[in-house]
């Protein structure tokens, strides 16, 4: 079986060509060492994974054969994760474990107290797709780009619950087997915390469930992927 995954964001069935865009051949022809007659997997987010033949390569493009499905779609559960961006490295690394751990959409949001007034959403949007070429998950988020949490909140869908992780609960790790399944959204705030602006507006909004993770305080990166993992294990598809 092909070890190579590559996003498409093109159709795929049976007999389906694809051409390649010059990144990917370059990827394919210079990174990965591939000819024309190798075989990787593709996926598009849409169509599941599929087997396909390289029918010719270059550095500056090429072209694929889809040849038969490998692996069904499979979506994520309808989770979003809310962050507020820190450090560049760490937030590349909260983006590609979401996209891993099968969030559905990755919200960066600007609070009070977040340290990051701008993110690169392209580049960010790059990490989940490396994310999801590499765990051989067969979807890939959305990155939205930097809003307001103020903005956000404003026009917030009441129906889609929001799983508040809030430092100052710091204590046992709580079970969430007992809450509603449904469209959910988890909320990681800033190195610096939430400020009590932002503590009154999210304890008065009724879809919000402050959540504590653990007896010690986690850093934003930390936080994110162990609401995650609490998240998927009692309401997610990791049941």
């Amino acid at each position: 079986m092909a070890k190579i995954r590559l996003f498409i964001d093109h159709p795929l069935a049976e007999g389906q060509g694809v051409e390649l865009n010059p990144d990917q051949a370059h990827y394919l022809s210079s990174v990965m060492r591939q000819a024309a007659g190798d075989e990787i997997l593709v996926f598009n987010g849409r169509d599941g994974e599929w087997l396909a033949r390289i029918e010719r390569i270059a550095k500056r493009g090429g072209a694929l054969e889809a040849l038969r499905q490998t692996a069904p779609q499979l979506n994520p559960p309808d989770l979003w994760l809310v962050f507020a961006p820190i450090k560049k490295a760490r937030t590349d690394f909260i983006v590609e474990k979401a996209a891993e751990m099968g969030a559905a959409r990755i919200l960066p949001v600007q609070t009070d107290h977040t340290n990051s007034e701008r993110i690169r959403q392209d580049r960010l949007q790059a990490h989940a797709v490396e994310a999801a070429e590499q765990c051989g998950g067969t979807y890939v988020p959305e990155v939205c780009d930097l809003v307001p949490l103020s903005r956000l909140l404003d026009g917030w869908d009441a129906g889609r619950r929001i799983l508040w992780a809030d430092e100052a609960l710091a204590g046992p790790a709580q079970v969430l087997s007992g809450l509603p399944r449904g469209p959910w959204a988890i909320l990681i705030g800033p190195e610096g915390g939430w400020s009590e602006s932002e503590r009154r507006r999210l304890s008065a909004m009724d879809c919000v469930t402050p959540v504590a993770l653990g007896p010690r305080i986690l850093r934003a990166d930390t936080a994110a992927v162990a609401s995650l993992a609490l998240w998927q294990s009692a309401l997610g598809d990791w049941r």
